[in-house]
């Protein structure tokens, strides 16, 4: 039930049932005072929250934008960019919501704080007022009346009459007092139906504008959200495909780390104690030393790993010779000595075990450094680029895209390995080989089908796309933007020898229609990419800092599936060559010279018969000669370095050229442009620098010369043949 109404006529009677609907008015009006107060200390309270809610987030998304990712290798994947860049986006997000946060806060206060202290004030506070009126005319009124119904009858009539009107005086101030007061408390039970509630409602269209901005900025990072979700996605795949590589490679160090070292600029390097005499005796000081042999360099480096920093200054020797130190010589054991020529006296060394000395010994004694090549599998070598092995690849293709297309996890679910080599022993096998050369027996599944093709290109003496070009592909994948990237690998396929550039050709076709069906097969361009590019793209050594790079084999696979039609179906802008370099010099002195590009880092290869070698020294030889009679040969000198892959013998289709012999011509050569070196192998020189011995290398585009007694690398197309 609600509140009686009070009656203006009320007023005059002053009937106690009046005054007890007057009570109840005046208990629901303290009542609704004492919840304002409340309310208004809740609401302050409220908004102290928020802008301490607000200061938080604001310090969380300080925190975020400081926080920079810092990927493994010299570059990232466009992935790994969206990841390390979703910190910032976040962060972004974040403030913008605390800024639409502050701006409901300092607007709650003018509309919910001040209207409603304002109407606690005001309105109830005026009732108040009126009722301490009401009372104070209720205690004078009656006072009076009481006197004068006390007056006694035998007064004179003037002094009643007096007393008469005085109290229909006093009467008609209280009456009017009276409904004074019940009008205002009418007026603030009315008013308390909108000037309070008309805040509130304020208040709360002030969140759900907040909350509405909220939800833009949620539609705005949708898209953000949505690229982000497959770049993580996209990472935790690559993550999941290189762990297994590195906890492999962790295990094989652990069982035999002498045959995993890195391939290094120096012929040996490690830690050595040399001795070093000392006015008060002689000490051992812990050196990491290293040896270059061509140069003959000892270079020492005072380290200690318990506290982490260097104990002194380098030390650089030119090596003269070294003795194996007898045992019964010297107290410590595992000791040699090396004289130099620029340091007088005797340096004695400790190696760390006898095994250690030996590598040092033979090191400096001038033989062969021992490094660690990448070992394939002992399977590998017996697979070809012949007319098997495309049958092989054609027949596998076939049978995917005419029965398993559409299989989920294409590629990726693997057969059972005794069933893949059965079928490859039977594919690869010439006697058998007619009997399936149109089609292989349904028998087979599409899993042991897949998993064959992917093992016949494991057993190919290198990768597809070769040794020599994989830090090529690797840089190619690092450039920033995607026609670049696209560009320079579209280059480097057309420098692949012809076999391996067909077979390449082949797969992405075959993988494009197999990216094509991903709906079905699950199977995206990037997922394929993680497939085949360990495969095709491995690096001839197994270290960190190579399985870090698995993700841009990754993406150099997914452009060659992207771009397959104009990278294999056109021809690239190739770069100028060496004659054409010199021509563009004479037309304008203005002309830019090219890059100096990362020098590939291969191995050599041991030479395996005298005939074989004289038949590859032939074909350089034959270059060379055409080369000095006739300067515009120079423009053909690099295609005639390159193996003939449709020559008879098998060796010289897949072998690269060996270093060149005694019979290889040295001739001098002119520096056209300056260049710095940027490994210990290469050559720094300015323009006219004159070379010596010049002769060309086994890493493709660079020579070999000399310049002051230093042996290195050139690049090519920086040189002209005197």
């Amino acid at each position: 039930m609600g509140l009686p109404a009070l009656e203006f006529s009320d007023c005059c009677l002053d009937s106690p049932h009046f005054r007890e609907t007057l009570k109840s008015h005046e208990a629901e009006l303290d009542k609704t005072n004492k919840f304002i107060k409340e309310l208004i200390k809740d609401g302050k309270s409220l908004i102290s929250a928020l802008k301490n809610l607000s200061s938080a987030k604001r310090k969380f998304a300080d925190s975020l934008n400081e926080f920079k990712f810092q990927c493994i290798g010299d570059a990232e994947t466009d992935d790994e960019m969206c990841i390390a860049r979703s910190l910032q986006e976040f962060a972004t997000v974040l403030r913008n919501l605390e800024d639409e946060r502050i701006r409901m806060i300092e607007n709650a206060s003018e509309v919910l704080i001040t209207p409603l202290e304002k109407f606690r004030k005001e309105q109830i506070g005026a009732a108040k007022e009126a009722k301490k009126k009401y009372d104070k005319e209720t205690e004078k009124y009656c006072g009076i009346l009481e006197k004068h119904l006390n007056l006694s009858s035998k007064k004179k009539e003037s002094q009643l009459q007096e007393a008469d009107s005085q109290v229909d005086l006093v009467r008609q101030h209280f009456y009017e007092v009276s409904l004074e007061y019940v009008f205002k408390v009418q007026e603030v039970q009315e008013r308390k139906m909108f000037e309070f509630v008309e805040p509130l409602l304020a208040f709360l269209q002030g969140l759900f504008t907040f909350y509405h901005h909220g939800y833009e900025l949620a539609k705005d990072f949708g898209d953000f959200k949505t690229q982000l979700t497959i770049s993580i996605q996209n990472t935790r795949n690559r993550f999941e495909g290189t762990r297994s590589e590195v906890e492999s490679l962790m295990k094989k160090m652990k069982e035999n780390p002498l045959e995993h070292k890195t391939i290094s600029p120096y012929t040996m390097e490690g830690y050595l104690y040399v001795q070093e005499k000392r006015h008060f005796g002689t000490s051992w000081v812990k050196h990491y030393c290293t040896y270059q042999r061509d140069s003959k360099q000892i270079t020492m480096v005072p380290f200690d790993q318990k506290s982490g920093g260097k104990g002194g200054e380098d030390e650089s020797v030119t090596l003269k010779s070294c003795t194996r130190r007898k045992t019964d010589s010297i107290e410590k054991r595992f000791c040699f000595d090396v004289e130099a020529v620029d340091r007088p006296g005797v340096i004695t060394m400790q190696a760390l075990s006898e095994e250690d000395r030996r590598l040092w010994m033979e090191a400096m004694d001038g033989r062969e450094p021992v490094y660690n090549s990448n070992k394939d599998s002992q399977s590998e070598g017996t697979a070809q680029l012949d007319s098997i092995g495309f049958s092989i690849i054609r027949k596998c293709i076939h049978a995917v895209e005419t029965r398993g297309i559409n299989e989920q996890g294409l590629y990726r679910i693997v057969g059972v390995n005794s069933r893949v080599q059965k079928l490859l022993s039977v594919l690869m096998d010439p006697k058998t080989a007619s009997e399936t050369e149109t089609d292989i027996c349904a028998e087979w599944e599409i899993k042991t089908i897949t998993s064959a093709l992917k093992t016949y290109l494991r057993m190919l003496p290198g990768p597809l796309m070769m040794y020599q070009f994989q830090r090529s592909f690797i840089k190619a994948a690092k450039l920033e933007n995607q026609e670049s990237r696209v560009s320079e690998i579209h280059s480097l396929v057309h420098r692949l020898p012809e076999k391996n550039r067909q077979m390449l050709q082949l797969l992405m076709n075959h993988l494009a229609n197999v990216a094509n069906n991903h709906k079905q097969n699950l199977m995206t361009v990037a997922n394929l990419g993680v497939v085949f590019g360990p495969t095709l793209l491995r690096p001839q050594e197994e270290t960190v800092a190579a399985i870090m790079d698995i993700k841009f084999q990754n993406i150099v696979i997914e452009i060659l599936i992207e771009n397959h039609e104009k990278i294999f179906n056109t021809v690239p802008d190739m770069p100028l060559t060496n004659a054409q370099l010199h021509l563009s010099r004479k037309k304008s002195s203005d002309s830019k010279p090219p890059s100096c590009s990362e020098r590939p880092l291969t191995l050599f290869h041991t030479v395996q018969s005298t005939e074989k070698q004289e038949q590859r020294n032939s074909i350089i030889n034959s270059s060379l000669e055409s080369v000095s009679s006739n300067p515009n040969s120079i423009l053909n000198s690099s295609s005639s370095l390159q193996p003939n892959m449709n020559s008879s013998d098998p060796d010289l289709a897949v072998v690269k050229p060996t270093r060149p012999n005694s019979l290889t011509p040295f001739r001098k050569a002119k520096a056209l442009y300056a260049c710095k070196a940027e490994h210990d192998s290469e050559l720094s020189f300015t323009a006219g620098t004159v070379f010596d011995n010049v002769h060309p290398s086994q890493e493709p585009g660079w020579l070999e010369g000399t310049l002051n007694g230093k042996t290195g690398l050139i690049p090519e197309n920086y040189v002209e043949f005197l």
